[in-house]
Parts: structure tokens; C-alpha cells; sequence
């Protein structure tokens, strides 16, 4: 057996186990950094940071105060590197950006991936793009701009031009030699995308393969032909889906006229899925982006808009209330009960939407099988609607000791379940028709519905049989 030689490890070894706890920066060590920035001692900062990872140096600079921030931003200088500007949530990355010159700015975007420069750059004002691009080598700034001009979120935003492209008529040997040799190549890779003469891709190599492989085999050879290839305008979610769909590492992205112009890694895919996931959630409840460093303006007004829309609904439901005002004057018992019809309704109908929503997302809700889902969807509400029902009518009949009680409440039950269960699918797919995320708007008109018909059915129901009539 091989000796294997001793390896020394230093105190800087281990720091980052000291710092961090669960994934996580430690209060104390946190509480020393702003002492440090407040006592102004630049060389305890860089002390502090320097065994810090580039994802943790950004979650420093998120978690300080803003009237920490900008100071340690300074003091940080050269520390503040490329990655950790990458990484940065993007208000903060904003305010960061605005501590930073143009020149500063644009010797780190020069150092970053194409998608990750265009990430900061497409959020800057116009004058202050202008300022960072003119700041920066012909090259990079030619590349970036051509990725501006790509719709936002596309593919052509998140793809990286820096890849390993060669003929098909090579042998692995001259593949070697050339991955060897130039200088200029990219750095990090996990496939060679194999090109015909018009630079069009026509297969992938890994690695692996290459390394496994006598000199002498062609590239024609030993390529894989059968590739997911991305056009250029590809949305992120459709993107997502292909590259989860079919396990992907990496994947060309292809103009109008098939040409490779560069490719998408399954790192940045990594990063759609969540912030996708994240949105989602937020949307649902007309949180707007939910970021705790979103200023508080932005906030209120993301907010107040979907607010102002849920008061506007909640009025139509006490409308509803209002045309049955007699009877629930005769009968209090109405009053007790409705909230349970609406509340139940709406939980249905909340359960079916985010299940219609996500279905959607992930391509499994198509007009193909539209008519099976709400078929099934109608199953489920009818079985949900009738053990419900079943329930509250034994327990309101002996509470009132209201047989006719019980099965009002039990009838409108059913009714507002099964409601429930087609606007919980209906509007979804009525929002995505019209090219409105469903996720955004969904929830507060299936709420409206569940709440409009609980009120109606359950008072309607209640008056056509006469109950306050006869108590």
C-alpha cells in the first residue's frame, strides 16, 4: 500500500467550522464584525473574513444593518470579489453597487460568467450601464450587450459564451492537445459540444469519456448524437423543465438558425427552480417579492394592491350577506354557522389551485388532459363535500336540536365543495389562457367564489325552506 504523505493543517483550516453553525453565520461572530466596522479597524475586518467563503461574505453583507453596510463594503475592498457580488440578494446588490464606482464595478463583472454579468448589469440604470459597459474591454462588453438584447429571462440572458466547441472529424488525441494547449479556454466544463462547419451542434462528449479514450478514436466516433438543445428565446421555466425532465448537466443554446452561441449549466437551472419555487409561494399571497431588504414603500405598495382586490371581494361576500338580513335577524344560529360553509369552501379551493397551479408549472396540466383533471377534481370535491357535510349535519342537528338545520348546512356544504373544487381548476387555467400567471391572481378570485357561493347557498337554502320562519 502507498504511503500517503502527512498533511498539516493550520488554525485557518478550521475557521470557517468556528464561524459558521447549521450552514449559517454565528451571532458572535457577526456582533465582531459590526464592532469591528463600528471601531473602524479595517485590518480586524479583513482578519474576520478572510476564511470566509464568497456565499458567505454575501450573507455578511445582507445580514449587517443598512448603516453598517456601505461601511463595511469599504472596508472589505479588494474582498469584495467577483463571487461575492454574484451572490448578493439584489437589493442588496443595489445598494452595494451604489457604494462602488463604475470602474470598480466593471473590473468585477469583467471577472464573472456572461449570465452572472448580465445579472448585475440588467438591473442598472441606462446611464449607469453605459458607464460600467464603456468601462469594460471591447469583448466582454460585446458579449453582454448582445445578451441585452435578448428578451429578459430568456435563455439567451442565463446562457455563458465561455464553452469547448470542436469538428467531429478530430481524434481525441487532437482534443488533448488542444484543451492542453490553448490558453484562452474556459475554465470550468463538463462536456465538449461537437460542431459541423456551420457551427452547429451535432453531438456531446464528457469528460469522462475523453479521459477513458485511446488517442487515436474520432470524435465522430465516440460523440453522443441525441442532445436537448435550447433555443435562444427559451423562457427560465420552460427551461427548468427540460433540464429536470431529461437530467441534465449541461445543455447548447441555439439561435434562430440552429448556430450554438453558448451554453446553460445546471448550476444556474439549480438557482431558476428555486427562485421559481419562492415566487410562487409569494404570489399566492400577495406578498410581492417577500425580501426583508425590499425597501418599505416598495413594500406597502406590492401590498396594498392585492389588499385594496381582497376588500373589494370581501364587500361582494357581505353584499351576499345583506340580501338575508331578515333572516339571520330571526335566526342567529345563520350568523354562527355561514363562516364555517365559506371557510371550509375556501380551503378546498385553495387545496385544488395550488395543485392545478403546479401542475401547470411543471407541464402536467395540458389541454390534452384538462377534461380528465376537472373530472377528477369534481370526484375528490364530491367525496370531500359529502363526509364534510355528513359531519357538520350530525353536529349542528344536535347542537340546535335543528334537524332542518343540519341539513341546510350539509346541502350548502356540498354545493360550495363542489364549487370550490371547479374554481379551484377552472381559474388557473382561465388565467394561464390569457397569459396571466396563475399563481398571481388565482387565489383571490377563488376565494371570492367560495366565499360569495358559501353565503348564498347556505342563507339561500336556509330562507327558500323557511327556518327562521319557524323558530
Amino acid at each position: 500500500m502507498t504511503e500517503q504523505p502527512d498533511i498539516e493543517i493550520g488554525p485557518e483550516d478550521l475557521a470557517p467550522r468556528e464561524v459558521l453553525e447549521g450552514g449559517r453565520l454565528r451571532r458572535d461572530f457577526i456582533d465582531d464584525i459590526i464592532q469591528a466596522v463600528s471601531e473602524n479597524d479595517t485590518g480586524r475586518v479583513h482578519a474576520l473574513v478572510e476564511p470566509l467563503h464568497p456565499a458567505d461574505v454575501a450573507d455578511l453583507i445582507e445580514i449587517v444593518g443598512a448603516d453598517c453596510r456601505g461601511r463595511l463594503v469599504h472596508m472589505l475592498g479588494d474582498r469584495l470579489d467577483a463571487d461575492t457580488i454574484a451572490e448578493l440578494n439584489d437589493w442588496v446588490r443595489d445598494e452595494v453597487i451604489e457604494v462602488m464606482g463604475p470602474t470598480d464595478l466593471a473590473n468585477v463583472v469583467t471577472q464573472l460568467d456572461t449570465d452572472d454579468a448580465v445579472a448585475i448589469i440588467e438591473d442598472l440604470e441606462a446611464e449607469q450601464q453605459e458607464q460600467v459597459l464603456s468601462a469594460m474591454p471591447a469583448q466582454d462588453r460585446a458579449a453582454i450587450e448582445e445578451a441585452l438584447t435578448y428578451p429578459e429571462d430568456s435563455a439567451g440572458r442565463l446562457m455563458q459564451r465561455d464553452l469547448i466547441a470542436v469538428p467531429e472529424y478530430w481524434t481525441v488525441g487532437q482534443l488533448i492537445d488542444y484543451l492542453r494547449e490553448k490558453q484562452d479556454l474556459a475554465t470550468d466544463f463538463w462536456e465538449i459540444f461537437v460542431v459541423d462547419p456551420g457551427y452547429r451542434p451535432v453531438g456531446t462528449i464528457r469528460l469522462s469519456w475523453v479521459l477513458r479514450s485511446p488517442r487515436s478514436v474520432l470524435v465522430a466516433d465516440l460523440m453522443q448524437r441525441e442532445q436537448t438543445l435550447i433555443p435562444v428565446n427559451m423562457d427560465r421555466e420552460e427551461l427548468a423543465l427540460r433540464f429536470q425532465k431529461y437530467g441534465l448537466i449541461s445543455a447548447a443554446v441555439v439561435d434562430g438558425a440552429g448556430r450554438l452561441v453558448g451554453m446553460i449549466t445546471v448550476d444556474d437551472v439549480v438557482h431558476i427552480i428555486s427562485e421559481e419555487a419562492q415566487e410562487d409561494v409569494l404570489k399566492f399571497a400577495g406578498a410581492g417579492e417577500g425580501d426583508i431588504n425590499e425597501p418599505v414603500v416598495s413594500t406597502v405598495k406590492t401590498r396594498v394592491q392585492w389588499l385594496v382586490v381582497n376588500c373589494g371581494t370581501a364587500i361582494l361576500g357581505s353584499l351576499v350577506i345583506a340580501l338575508f338580513e331578515a333572516s339571520i335577524e330571526k335566526l342567529v344560529a345563520l350568523a354562527i354557522l355561514m363562516p364555517i360553509v365559506s371557510s371550509l369552501g375556501g380551503n378546498a379551493g385553495t387545496q385544488t389551485m395550488a395543485v392545478a397551479v403546479r401542475a401547470l408549472a411543471t407541464g402536467q396540466l395540458t389541454a390534452g388532459n384538462m377534461a380528465r383533471m376537472v373530472g377528477r377534481e369534481i370526484k375528490v370535491a364530491l367525496l370531500n363535500g359529502l363526509l364534510l357535510a355528513l359531519l357538520l349535519g350530525v353536529l349542528t342537528t344536535l347542537y340546535f336540536k335543528s334537524v332542518g338545520l343540519g341539513l341546510v348546512i350539509a346541502a350548502a356544504m356540498i354545493i360550495n365543495i363542489i364549487v370550490a373544487g371547479l374554481a379551484g381548476v377552472l381559474v388557473p387555467l382561465a388565467m394561464h389562457r390569457i397569459r396571466i400567471d396563475p399563481a398571481v391572481a388565482s387565489s383571490v378570485f377563488v376565494t371570492m367564489t367560495t366565499d360569495v357561493m358559501g353565503f348564498l347557498a347556505f342563507l339561500g337554502l336556509a330562507t327558500a325552506v323557511g327556518l327562521a320562519n319557524l323558530q
